[in-house]
């Protein structure tokens, strides 16, 4: 559990604050000085406490807030700063988006998931998730244990661009479905453009099938070559735990023929991958439908529309990264 490859690097140092937006600056120096205050678990001299009540002791409380929540639409740079809290703060600690978690507690157990954890200095949790209540439910639990047992926490979600003059959408949300744990987070507004489309152009319009084929072919060792509509298929075949998997040895994608997905189970597998193929910095090559198409209205209407804007997002920008490949081709 530690920061996918594309954050490997990230540091608050190589954040580049949007001089527009003063709340990116200020987001900068808050989880600074968030970090400075965390002390690793396994140096930490601060005696425990003994229970009155039950056996065993407790940790000590520990200053300053028990976790920082960071709010903001997408591209601002929100994950960037989680890794650089990550890479800032000693160990143990461990960083993984909300899926991961769900599926870490669905691998383990929960009090095996706690028991896990419990020894961590920090858990950062990236795209929370607030569009399935048994989940979240699950998750806040988890957090709530967590916390007691002394471990600092750190989140991202998304704010709809749509949502981003009506308050702090996203915000009051996540504070609501983690009730339990609300008064222990410090809430962070970060403002600004989309830095994945920030003053760059637009993407590429879709290959032709042939095209693909032939640049397919050229790269050579290191591509994926898929029709759309297969690539769908053996998705429903896989875990979505298992999607980053696919992709090892994979440093280009090619795929044949996109079209609109034709329901919400295989949009949201395709949500997964679209993230692992991001976290991996892949560029692809596709033919079809371009990708801002690919969803439908009923869909980015609906109540997985933060996943479904997202992965248009992503899935544009390396679209984007293409071009180097059409170039060399």
């Amino acid at each position: 559990m530690v920061p996918p490859p594309r954050f490997q690097q990230a540091r608050f140092s190589t954040y580049i604050p949007d001089p527009q937006q003063p709340s990116q600056a200020e987001a900068v120096r808050v989880l600074e000085a968030f970090a400075a205050g965390l002390t690793s678990r396994d140096t930490a001299a601060k005696p425990a406490k003994k229970r009155w009540f039950g056996r065993g002791t407790q940790p000590a409380e520990t200053s300053g807030p028990g976790g920082v929540y960071l709010d903001g639409g997408y591209g601002v740079g929100k994950t960037h700063l989680l890794a650089s809290l990550w890479h800032a703060t000693p160990g143990p600690k461990a960083f993984g988006t909300f899926v991961e978690l769900t599926n870490l507690v669905g691998a383990l157990g929960f009090q095996q998931a706690v028991q896990a954890l419990s020894g961590h200095t920090l858990l950062c949790i990236d795209e929370f998730e607030l569009d399935d209540p048994g989940d979240t439910v699950l998750v806040s639990t988890l957090l709530t244990r967590l916390a007691e047992a002394g471990v600092k926490l750190a989140a991202t979600s998304n704010t709809l661009p749509g949502k981003l003059g009506e308050g702090r959408f996203a915000a009051t949300d996540f504070m609501r479905e983690i009730q339990g744990l609300a008064s222990r987070f410090r809430s962070l507004r970060i403002d600004g453009q989309d830095y994945r489309h920030r003053g760059l152009p637009e993407a590429p319009p879709p290959y032709s099938d042939a095209e693909v084929t032939t640049l397919a072919a050229s790269h050579g060792e290191g591509a994926s070559l898929d029709d759309f509509d297969a690539l769908l298929t053996h998705l429903s075949d896989v875990h979505p735990s298992r999607y980053g998997a696919l992709l090892d040895g994979v440093d280009a994608v090619f795929v044949r023929g996109v079209t609109p997905v034709p329901d919400q189970s295989t949009a949201l597998r395709l949500v997964v991958l679209a993230d692992r193929m991001y976290d991996r910095e892949l560029p692809i090559v596709a033919s079809g439908a371009a990708f801002d198409s690919i969803f439908s209205e009923e869909m980015l209407n609906g109540g997985y529309k933060k996943k479904y804007f997202r992965a248009i997002s992503r899935l544009v920008a390396l679209a984007r990264d293409s071009k180097q490949i059409a170039a060399a081709g």
